[in-house]
């Protein structure tokens, strides 16, 4: 079946993430795009922080709607679903 039940929207959650990594990575680029804006925001380190929190909630959300999307789906049992939990959400187990 390979999952489905949330149309693999959380695979957006993973872009969103990756989006944020590149506001980080370009933070602090002095260069000038072709408008002659600086490329990088010059954002704060809290600030840079608050991105790089935000990016590995994105991250572990993803993991966890991708754990329950192949429970629903039908393609994990929930002895595999806790199983794959604990090795691929960050953080692993439940609270």
């Amino acid at each position: 079946m390979s999952g489905g039940h949330f149309d693999y929207a959380q695979y957006r959650l993973n872009d969103i993430a990756s989006s944020i990594d590149e506001l980080i990575a370009s933070n602090d680029d002095t260069s000038r795009n072709e408008y002659g804006d600086t490329r990088g925001a010059g954002h704060s380190v809290e600030t840079i922080e608050r991105f790089k929190e935000a990016s590995a909630t994105l991250r572990r959300a993803e993991a966890m709607a991708q754990r329950v999307d192949w429970l629903v789906s039908g393609d994990d049992g929930e002895e595999s679903f806790h199983s794959r939990w604990e090795k691929e959400v960050p953080g692993g187990h439940s609270r």
